[in-house]
């Protein structure tokens, strides 16, 4: 386990770069390969994606993936890099015989801690519609003196699925900003809001809303100017990293099995690049 001390001075950084003049843009991660491809192509920070790390290893999205699985990696990421790394931890990995486990939710934070990463993504959806503001909230600040207990600034990205759900079509934005409010006042440093692409909406919210406010983008998504320029501090790509990374296996099984065809390996990274990732010539 990294110091508290390091985690700390990583923790400080990745609350900077939520501070910044350009917003921070986050392409998640799902195994090492990835984190280090990502890191090579210039990133300031790391993030995991649940629903990648959820297909690598065999699971659906959505609270199915064990913690212990979820926590290997991001253990093995966190240690392969000097950046500063967050976790997508989904529901907390709390959910036990149909109830909510405060204690589990503790335990999952100090994995996270123990594993080098200095933020997370909690999310509400857990219980259907969303889960409870008042309850999620509580949730937070149990996340929030667990991090003070191990003397870490955790960044605690609160996620909310007013929008994705499309459980609140007539009343998302009120929602939206109730819980967020709810949720900065628990302990949450930032608002994550997926499912908004409209940039009058987004704007609306980053006025509102007293935090970095992230987006989640993608394939016909504002560019990354115009989402800074709607007042959003954080953007991410989720699945979508994972999805295309999976596409092209699919491309190059259906050419190889199908007709013989090599050409989807045109562009394939060489080996001996593959293996200078990890130190290797």
């Amino acid at each position: 386990m990294a110091t508290n001390s390091h985690l700390g001075s990583l923790a400080a950084s990745f609350h900077a770069l939520h501070e910044g003049a350009v917003p921070l843009v986050l392409v998640n991660v799902w195994d090492v390969a990835s984190a280090r491809l990502v890191e090579e192509a210039g990133a300031a920070a790391l993030a995991t994606s649940s629903s990648a790390l959820s297909w690598s290893l065999g699971f659906p999205d959505g609270n199915h993936m064990p913690r212990d699985l979820a926590m290997a990696a991001l253990r093995r990421i966190a240690a392969s890099t000097a950046l500063p790394v967050t976790a997508d931890i989904e529901a907390g990995y709390a959910h036990v015989g149909g109830g909510f486990d405060d204690g589990e939710l503790r335990e999952t934070v100090r994995a996270v801690l123990a594993a080098g990463a200095v933020g997370v993504n909690f999310e509400d959806s857990g219980e259907q519609p969303l889960t409870d503001v008042d309850e999620q909230a509580r949730r937070i600040a149990v996340v929030r003196r667990t991090a003070e207990e191990e003397g870490v600034d955790l960044f605690i990205n609160a996620r909310t699925d007013t929008y994705l759900s499309g459980r609140f079509a007539e009343t998302a934005f009120t929602e939206t900003l109730g819980r967020a409010e709810a949720y900065l006042a628990a302990g949450a440093n930032g608002i994550f809001v997926p499912g908004v692409q409209d940039l009058h909406v987004l704007h609306d919210l980053a006025r509102r809303i007293a935090a970095p406010l992230n987006a989640l983008a993608g394939l016909g998504a504002p560019s990354v100017g115009e989402l800074h320029d709607a007042g959003v501090r954080r953007i991410s790509i989720g699945g979508n990293t994972a999805k295309a990374a999976y596409a092209t296996v699919s491309r190059v099984a259906e050419d190889v099995l199908g007709d013989g065809n090599w050409s989807e390996l045109a562009g394939a990274r060489s080996h001996e690049a593959m293996d200078d990732l990890f130190g290797g010539s």
